[in-house]
């Protein structure tokens, strides 16, 4: 289910970062719940952190959605918004006052969904990388 959330990660790459992710080495307080059918089928899960900071954020300590994935098959039945209320619960549990979360600016169904469950954009950004592996120190 990782894998069909993150694609662009390979199997591998994606098992590295769940051991780093459950580390701590990723973010503070990792947690993940999954949510299974009633055949024991696993239908989605999402993947949570505790961030000194996010965006649009008054705290230092907000509970942040990193991932969020419901199988297609389950999806439009409410499996989604269980996680995230189960989220929200534990976030509410480790002292959290705001919960946040992103999506890629052009996931129109990751932005409905996120608005759906009362989350609020609070703004867009534009990200940039440069690659420093010529750069002498």
């Amino acid at each position: 289910m990782r894998h069909a959330l993150w694609p662009d990660g390979g199997v591998d790459e994606h098992a590295l970062e769940i051991e780093r992710f459950f580390r701590g080495e990723l973010s503070m307080l990792p947690e993940v719940l999954i949510a299974f059918g009633d055949d024991g089928t696993a239908l989605g899960f999402v993947e949570l952190s505790i961030r000194p900071y996010a965006e649009g954020c008054e705290t230092d300590r907000v509970a942040y959605l990193e991932g969020w994935y419901v199988v297609p098959a389950a999806r439009r039945r409410g499996v989604g918004r269980r996680m995230v209320e189960a989220a929200e619960a534990w976030a509410a549990r480790q002292g959290c006052t705001e919960f946040a979360s992103d999506a890629l600016i052009d996931n129109e169904v990751s932005v409905a969904a996120h608005a759906a469950l009362g989350f609020e954009e609070v703004e867009q950004i534009t990200c940039f990388r440069k690659d420093l592996a010529r750069v002498e120190p």
